[in-house]
């Protein structure tokens, strides 16, 4: 393998890093982000010996970013997939999963963990704005004091960011921390608030145990921010809609936004607008492909999810395939004025393992 500087990358990412989050079109995200990907592609060939054996043989320019290879997201359980030299790591996140499983290690050196941090920080401030406000976690303060930090783990520290005067909503054996709770409602009552916590989490430890204790809290002006955890609400019947109207009947909470992401693409994450859309940011990207063929289809199919990432240097995690199924919905034209591609989640591919950061309270 020949080394490959990422000079040129730096200029490109540092300049598309500084423009609106969402504030370009399909066409030129897609010609700015193809030039950064392409340099991507180039550097991870040349630095990590896994990703050169499986593409060497592959062109180094794309005419489009769906001709861009991509890995399995489940190669992430099965090799090294690493750019850097290891005495480089500076964090090691381990994805969830089942007992048993194998989970994804993710690499990251402390360049690719400043450009998440900054991407994450751009995306969220479009739907939460700039102020730190306070902050309730659904979450046992314990999962941040596993030895290695988890998908869970990483999202609480990267939302946390966002959040002040930090209240976690539950106990160490993920019941209800009702004084906890009251107290930070009593205290923030007709104030602007942020909720963050995992999907079912939310439902189940927060949601549900509210409706058993006949508690009503006045989080009007607060927005909620969630993730995760879906394939187990869907076994319970309980879809976007009925979550949202749950959660409001119990704390008055109408501005709730779901995200998707994963371990590993941390800072690529999908925030859903106020319309009910997923939408790609300016550093990330998602194409659909057919499950059998792999081709890319058009808006309004259902396939499998693949999604694009500016940030990764440390190991080739700027495009990958996942397991779950999606729907293209458009671009440039949801009623939100967000650019970009918007989409939808159908759920996880039939017969595949679970690896969601939070289908559990016992993943971490």
């Amino acid at each position: 393998m020949t080394d490959y500087a990422l000079t040129h990358y730096e200029v490109l990412f540092a300049d598309y890093a500084s423009q609106p989050v969402f504030g370009f079109c399909q066409q030129d995200k897609s010609q700015r982000l193809r030039a950064i990907l392409e340099e991507l592609h180039r550097y991870h060939l040349s630095h990590c010996p896994a990703y050169h054996a499986l593409f060497a043989n592959m062109p180094v320019s794309f005419d489009d970013e769906d001709q861009l290879p991509f890995l399995a997201v489940r190669l992430f359980k099965l090799m090294d997939l690493l750019s850097v030299p290891k005495d480089a790591v500076f964090r090691e996140l381990r994805s969830s999963g089942t007992t048993g499983q194998t989970p994804a290690r993710i690499s990251l050196d402390r360049q690719t963990s400043a450009r998440q941090s900054r991407a994450l920080v751009s995306i969220m401030q479009s739907f939460i704005g700039k102020q730190r406000l306070p902050m309730l976690i659904i979450d046992s303060p314990d999962v941040l004091k596993k030895p290695h930090l988890s998908a869970r783990g990483a999202g609480i520290q990267g939302m946390a960011f966002f959040g002040r005067e930090h209240t976690y909503a539950l106990n160490s054996d993920m019941s209800l921390n009702v004084d906890a709770v009251r107290d930070f409602a009593n205290k923030n009552r007709g104030k602007p608030v942020l909720l963050f916590g995992f999907t079912f989490m939310v439902w189940l430890n927060f949601v549900k145990a509210l409706e058993h204790t006949g508690d009503s809290l006045d989080f009007s002006q607060g927005v909620l921010i969630h993730s995760g955890g879906w394939k187990k609400l869907s076994d319970q019947q309980v879809n976007n809609d009925t979550f949202k109207k749950r959660l409001t009947s119990v704390t008055g909470i109408t501005r709730i936004h779901n995200f998707y992401g994963m371990a590993e693409q941390v800072g690529s994450v999908f925030v859903e607008c106020e319309h009910g859309h997923l939408h790609a940011p300016s550093l990330a990207d998602v194409i659909v492909r057919c499950p059998y063929s792999l081709v890319p289809l058009p808006f309004g199919k259902t396939g499998l999810i693949q999604v694009i990432s500016a940030i990764p240097t440390s190991y080739p995690g700027f495009s990958i395939l996942t397991e779950d199924m999606g729907t293209l919905l458009g671009e440039d034209d949801c009623a939100c004025g967000r650019k970009g591609r918007y989409f939808s989640i159908a759920g996880r591919l039939p017969k595949t393992e679970m690896r969601g950061c939070s289908d559990t309270a016992g993943q971490s």
